[in-house]
C-alpha cells in the first residue's frame, strides 16, 4: 500500500542542499548589492550606506562582517589619522558573476513584463 510520500533521490537532495548553502551565504537584500557596488572598486563604509539608502548601520556592518567572512568582501585598514576603512571585493566574489548578471538579466525581464501588464490594465508604474 502506498503512503504518497515521494522520497527524495540523493541527486535532488544534493541540487537542494546547495541552494541551500547558496541561499545561506547571500541571504538578505543587501548582500548581493554590496557585492555589486564594489565591483567599481573599494569603497568607504560611508560611501557604501549613502549609496544603499535604507540600509542602517548595524546592519551594513553585519553584511560586510558576513560578506568578509564568506570570502567576497576584503577591509582594509590603513595607518591614517583618523584610522581609514575601505571595503573590497576579493578574486573570489568574481565566482558571482553569473548569478548576479542572470539576476539583472531576469529583473529587468521580469520588471518590463509588470509594467507592460500594468499598461494593458491602465495603471501607472511605478
Amino acid at each position: 500500500m502506498s503512503t504518497g510520500v515521494k522520497h527524495i533521490t540523493s541527486e535532488c537532495n544534493g541540487a537542494l542542499n546547495a541552494i541551500r548553502d547558496t541561499l545561506y551565504v547571500l541571504s538578505g537584500k543587501w548582500k548581493i548589492q554590496v557585492i555589486v557596488l564594489l565591483r567599481d572598486g573599494p569603497m568607504r563604509f560611508n560611501e557604501l550606506q549613502r549609496s544603499l539608502v535604507d540600509i542602517t548601520p548595524k546592519v551594513l556592518s553585519k553584511e560586510l562582517r558576513e560578506l568578509e567572512m564568506n570570502e567576497f568582501v576584503e577591509r582594509k585598514v590603513f595607518n591614517t589619522v583618523p584610522v581609514t576603512v575601505s571595503y573590497e571585493i576579493t578574486p573570489y566574489a568574481a565566482t558571482l558573476n553569473p548569478i548576479i548578471d542572470s539576476l539583472r538579466e531576469w529583473g529587468t525581464q521580469h520588471r518590463a513584463r509588470i509594467i507592460e501588464h500594468m499598461k494593458k490594465d491602465g495603471k501607472e508604474p511605478a
